[in-house]
């Protein structure tokens, strides 16, 4: 195995553990939750098996389905991002995506906040969205949905700047 899987699985496990130890049991308001555990997909190299990226996806959903009692919306709100990934990629950095020349642990850039806004927004859109399944709520999803992308956008960029590796 390579370092770049072992760092995966480490980043998996690590981000599935502290999500379900510490950040399931924030709630801000009875309605605001950060969910940093997408920054496994969010982090997950760009040259990397698409193919893997959808397994984890699924399975880390599939987990925190498992945990929260939530019946599914996790793990179908993880595969869609996945899903959605490189067109996002593709829509926040241009060209340096075709070529692969993207970190998004490095400093924080217009591009790199605008790709993690988008897919923070798309996975928050779709969890609240099926987790109420009716759009008579419309608001409450879009209060929650606004609320909780704010407070798991902060979060993430927080564990970014704390994860990232030191230059030597």
């Amino acid at each position: 195995m390579n370092s770049n899987v072992i760092g995966n699985i480490a980043r998996f496990i690590l981000l599935l553990a502290a999500q379900i130890l510490i950040f399931n049991r924030i709630e801000l308001f009875g309605f605001i939750n950060p969910f940093p555990y997408i920054l496994f997909i969010i982090l997950f190299p760009v040259n990397g098996n698409k193919t893997g990226l959808l397994l984890s996806s699924f399975f880390l959903g599939l987990l925190m389905d498992m945990f929260c009692n939530s019946g599914g919306v996790h793990a179908a709100s993880c595969i869609i991002l996945a899903y959605y990934r490189p067109a996002i990629f593709k829509f926040s950095f241009g060209l340096s995506y075709e070529y692969q020349t993207v970190k998004l642990n490095d400093s924080l850039t217009p591009e790199r906040f605008s790709f993690i806004l988008i897919a923070v927004v798309l996975h928050h859109s779709i969890l609240f969205l099926l987790e109420v399944f009716k759009l008579s709520f419309l608001w409450d999803i879009l209060l929650r949905t606004l609320l909780s992308t704010i407070f798991t956008l902060i979060t993430c960029i927080i564990i970014i700047y704390i994860i990232k590796p030191s230059k030597r």
